[in-house]
């Protein structure tokens, strides 16, 4: 005899959408089996429940959705035109559950999971990828997410969720971030090569005022130390290109646009001399950044460890 409609409480219409999730989702996996088995008990038994528990659920099930899934007779049952739309949504929802935890299980792997690691643009051609390097010499098969960008977005995305470590500079002082200081990398004064200082081995930054300066863009870190080193050294930086790369820069003092405080590039640029800057000291630090609270992985604990372990030998030479 078929199931009628029942004429029970069901969701209101203002908080359907709200709770329909958390009133279908458990209840999937019992509606799957059944349907499936075409039998309660059966369905009861690989699930491990009471028949009972089963057949309450699907009861309830009904009555929240206001139509009838199952015709019955006794313990077996048939699905209903109705039913038959449902099982191919519940089985699609299922499967991608069932995907879902899997790839979490996979990343989690101590062995073969994997990593979402943020850093800045200037570490990205030597230093991030000898450092990968040297950490897959024991942990081959660990894969990495990588994400290259300025300071304060990679910060925004730790804390979305969307990156397990960053290296970053300056090294953030917030109350939520658990961060670790690694390294330091002098900067330098980027001059054309044919500068009236491209002469020097070194400077006083103060002697750089009436120059015209190319940086990068407001918000990065490295902008912003530049401007305080210059502010140290008395004077307002005249700014004539801002960007995002810091080899772009290197390119632009080269074309003779300006002059640039950088770290040293991985690989020596024709067209510009780089000065050592020795007032105000002209440095950065660099550091690894986590979310507090926030459990990690086995993989992402073995890269952490083995990052603090490069304390003071982070950089190449």
């Amino acid at each position: 005899m078929a199931h009628e409609r029942s004429s029970g409480p069901r969701l209101s219409p203002s908080s359907y959408e709200e709770d329909i999730r958390a009133v279908l989702a458990p209840r999937l996996a019992y509606f799957e089996a059944v349907a499936r088995h075409e039998h309660v008990t059966r369905a009861a038994h690989e699930l491990g429940v009471p028949q009972s528990t089963l057949s309450r659920a699907m009861v309830r099930l009904e009555a929240d959705l206001g139509v009838a899934l199952f015709a019955r007779k006794g313990r077996t049952v048939s699905l209903t035109p109705a039913g038959r739309t449902f099982l191919g949504s519940a089985e699609r929802a299922l499967a991608e559950v069932e995907k879902a935890a899997d790839s979490v299980r996979a990343d989690a792997d101590p062995t073969a999971g994997r990593v979402s690691f943020g850093f800045l643009h200037t570490m990205g051609s030597e230093t991030v990828p000898a450092l990968i390097r040297a950490f897959r010499v024991d942990h081959p098969r660990v894969r990495f997410q990588l994400v290259q960008n300025y300071g304060e977005a990679m910060i925004e995305r730790l804390r979305a969720g969307g990156l397990d470590l960053c290296l970053t500079s300056p090294v953030p002082d917030a109350p939520d971030l658990v961060t670790r200081r690694l390294d330091e990398q002098r900067l330098r004064l980027v001059v054309p090569d044919d500068h009236r200082l491209a002469s020097r081995r070194r400077i006083r930054l103060a002697e750089a005022a009436d120059e015209t300066f190319v940086t990068l863009e407001p918000g990065y870190g490295l902008r912003r130390i530049t401007d305080d080193l210059c502010a140290e050294a008395g004077f307002t930086p005249r700014v004539a290109f801002e960007g995002e790369e810091a080899e772009t820069l290197r390119g632009l003092v080269a074309a003779g646009l300006g002059v640039a405080l950088l770290p040293p590039p991985a690989v020596a640029r024709p067209g510009v001399v780089e000065l050592t800057v020795t007032a105000p000291r002209a440095a950065r630090e660099i550091g690894v950044a986590w979310l507090d609270g926030h459990p990690d992985t086995p993989p992402v604990a073995a890269f952490k460890r083995f990052l603090l372990s490069r304390r003071g030998n982070l950089l190449p030479d």
